[in-house]
């Protein structure tokens, strides 16, 4: 159960603290994005292959049908 007029007090609470600013010690060397790359490479690479070791009870359970070679049955 939520009281009335909590939403608009959660919401003004989080504008202001996205508004004031902090002084923050952080540094981004150029190392970082090519980190980033690399990850999401690997999380593409990581899909691809889950789908081709799944691929036989993806496509049975869409309902095309292929034989034990991957081949589209007729």
């Amino acid at each position: 159960m939520r009281m009335k007029g909590t939403l608009p007090v959660a919401t003004v609470a989080a504008l202001v603290l996205l508004v004031i600013e902090r002084p923050v010690e952080a540094y981004l060397d150029p190392g970082s994005g090519s980190m980033l790359l690399q990850v999401l490479l690997g999380g593409f690479a990581a899909v691809g292959v889950a789908t081709k070791l799944y691929w036989q009870r993806l496509a049975e359970r869409f309902g095309r049908k292929t034989d034990a070679h991957g081949r589209r049955r007729r």
